[in-house]
């Protein structure tokens, strides 16, 4: 029979040592995988929502004011129709339903549009529960500007 070494006594008394680092590394990768979850969300809704402000700034830029541009020349913005052409685009757009806040403006130099919208987080709700839910704001910028220009 052969007696055990050293080396075998050590080994006993760290069993199971590796087993729980590794547990609790597997645990803190879960964490870190949930707040890269709620954060990838944050991002994609932000990418989004500027795509849909921009699309509506587009849109209400091509409201141009006709008459005026029929009789002199002069391109501009007729701002009741540029905002209806933002308002109408933006609600037709899929993200136009989880909007918390909208705003469309326009002068006869440019539209302006602003939209709000939020974002519910699992993980980190759960970890600051007393957080109200993460807020994302996009503006966007548009001018009339004549086609080759």
């Amino acid at each position: 029979m052969v007696k055990p070494g050293p080396s075998s006594q050590a080994d006993n008394r760290e069993g199971g040592s590796v087993t729980i680092w590794l547990l609790g590394l597997a645990v803190m990768l879960l964490f870190l995988g949930g707040l890269s979850l709620d954060l990838w969300r944050a991002f994609t809704e932000r990418q989004a929502l500027a795509g849909a402000v921009d699309a509506a700034a587009i849109a209400g830029a091509s409201g141009i004011d006709e008459p005026l541009f029929r009789a002199s020349g002069t391109l501009a913005l007729s701002p009741p129709r540029a905002e209806q052409l933002a308002w109408g685009n933006l609600r037709a757009q899929p993200v136009g339903r989880r909007l918390t806040a909208a705003q469309v403006q326009a002068t006869p130099a440019q539209i302006q549009v602003v939209a709000s919208t939020t974002v519910d987080f699992t993980l980190l709700r759960i970890l600051l529960p007393a957080e109200e839910p993460f807020t994302v704001t996009a503006r966007a910028v548009s001018v009339p500007v004549e086609a080759g220009a």
